[in-house]
Formats: C-alpha cells, sequence, structure tokens
C-alpha cells in the first residue's frame, strides 16, 4: 500500500463531523471500530475513551485542511507536524501477496499497528499519510467543499488541481444553485428594465 493513500483516513475521521449542519456520527465505540479497516488489530483495541480522543484529532485535522484551503500552507504543516510529533508512526518494509516477474517479493513500506490504543494508531496512520500526500502533491491539494453548507475534507487527485467539492454530488448541487442564481437575477434586470 502507498503511504499516501493512508490520507483517506485523515478525510475519513475529519467527515465524521458536519459542523455547518451540526451532525456527529462519531458518537460510540462501533463508530470508532468503522473508521479501521476489517483487517487492522487497533480497531479491535477500540474503547468509550477513543470517542472524545479522536473527537480532538478530528478538530486538529480539520484546523490542517482549512488551513491548506484557505491557502495558509505554514499553519496548515505546522498543525500536521504537531500532530505527526504526537502520534508517531512505526514503518514495516512489507513484501506480502505482492511478486514481481522473477517471484521475488516487491518491497514496500506499511505503518505497523502496534500502537498501544486505537487513537494512538488511527491518528499515527491518517496523519503520516496525509503528510505524504501533502509533500508530494502540495498543501493545494487538501480542501474543504465549497458547496454550503457542506464542510466535508477531501483530496484534490484531479489532474488540474481544480477539484472544489468533496463529491460529484455537491459539485451539482453547487452548479444548479448558481445556475438558478443566474436566472432569478436575469429575471430581476428583465423585470426591472421593462418597468
Amino acid at each position: 500500500m502507498e503511504l499516501a493513500s493512508y490520507a483517506d483516513l485523515a478525510v475519513r475521521l475529519v467527515n465524521t463531523e458536519e459542523p455547518e449542519r451540526g451532525t456527529d456520527t462519531l458518537t460510540s465505540v462501533d463508530a470508532v471500530r468503522g473508521l479501521f479497516s476489517d483487517s487492522s488489530r487497533a480497531g479491535a483495541l477500540a474503547e468509550e475513551a477513543d470517542v472524545p480522543r479522536l473527537r480532538g484529532v478530528r478538530t486538529r485535522l480539520r484546523g490542517v485542511f482549512e488551513a491548506a484551503a484557505e491557502g495558509d500552507e505554514v499553519r496548515a504543516v505546522d498543525l500536521l507536524n504537531s500532530l505527526l510529533m504526537e502520534y508517531p508512526v512505526s514503518p514495516l518494509v512489507s513484501g506480502h501477496d505482492h511478486l514481481d516477474d522473477a517471484g521475488r517479493p516487491r518491497w514496500h513500506l506499511h505503518l505497523a499497528d502496534n500502537s498501544p490504543t486505537a487513537t494512538a494508531h488511527f491518528s499515527a496512520v491518517a496523519c503520516m499519510g496525509l503528510a505524504v500526500h501533502l509533500t508530494e502533491l502540495g498543501a493545494d491539494r487538501l480542501g474543504i467543499c465549497q458547496a454550503a453548507p457542506c464542510r466535508n475534507a477531501y483530496l484534490d487527485t484531479s489532474t488540474n488541481r481544480s477539484r472544489r467539492y468533496c463529491s460529484d454530488r455537491c459539485a451539482t448541487r453547487a452548479n444548479v444553485a448558481a445556475y438558478r442564481a443566474r436566472k432569478r437575477q436575469e429575471a430581476a434586470a428583465a423585470t426591472t428594465q421593462e418597468g
């Protein structure tokens, strides 16, 4: 697994809350376990104390995305570095299930599943993935959805760095709202000219 793919975990955690709508799905141990893949040993460690801990990490990760979306790369990096210092990773070289043409393992890095708590593991892996994504693609590839009232985080993987929405649904909703607003303005302008 590429380390940058772990950045999706940061997005998944941040998007458990929709502050503008007042919703929060990170409310139970089962919700914490739902953040992990089925094969993760760390998910089994989840306990009630992980709910408020992960909510705290979520708030800090949202700050990283918001700073990046506002163009404040230095603040985004500082916030992310603070999390990386608090939640260090343990890398492992792995070659499981990946053989090259000669039958040798294709060595790659994984992040070890050896943290003492579910929060420590999830935070370390998510922050490391986000750090790799940021350093390889740039801080401007971290975004916050511009479709009101959605404020979901996303990773911009578009070829021209043009993504502004977390999903096709939000993009469509924003485009339809903009179209309707233009039509209302045109109708109002036509009424004013007639009068």
